[in-house]
């Protein structure tokens, strides 16, 4: 009985270091399962933040479709005369001021149309005239404060000021 007892000692060790193997093979597979996911996840939201640019770009583009003129234009700057929904005459203003697009109502700062994750890199408006109609050609560059590839997205548009069909 005594041989047998030290054969299983030699197996109880051998095993032991399977087991601690085997645990740490596992827990590598599950860390880099979490770290992938994390930057999936953090991907995700970068793409996203730049997709917000889409949002910004369909205000601007909306406003200037219901203006019924321009008050001034320069490069960065747009301000036009509308009505509000009881047909008062007003002006909204766009521009660009730092990283920031701000949006003025009556020349009375409203906020911005950035969220604060979002950088907007370049912000150009050009004026088109026809004989029959007004246009606002519109591009857009935003980035996201939080991708350290510095990434950006162009947006452009051309919209007709409505009181110029």
């Amino acid at each position: 009985m005594k041989n047998f007892k030290k054969k299983n000692k030699g197996y109880v060790l051998l095993e032991t270091i399977f087991y601690i193997v085997l645990f740490a093979m596992l827990s590598i597979s599950v860390i880099d399962a979490l770290l992938t996911m994390t930057k999936s996840f953090k991907e995700t939201t970068i793409q996203a933040e730049l997709m917000q640019g889409g949002n910004i770009m369909e205000r601007l583009s909306r406003e200037i479709k219901q203006a019924y003129g321009v008050n001034t234009i320069n490069v960065n700057d747009l301000k036009l005369n509308t009505t509000d929904t009881n047909g008062t005459k007003k002006t909204i203003e766009f521009l660009l001021s730092g990283s920031d697009i701000v949006l003025k109502d009556n020349d009375v700062f409203t906020g911005n149309l950035n969220g604060e994750n979002i950088k907007v890199t370049n912000l150009t408006f050009t004026q088109i005239n026809t004989a029959k109609s007004k246009g606002i050609k519109i591009f857009l560059t935003v980035s996201s404060n939080d991708d350290m590839q510095n990434r950006t997205e162009d947006f452009y548009d051309t919209v007709v000021l409505r009181g110029n069909y």
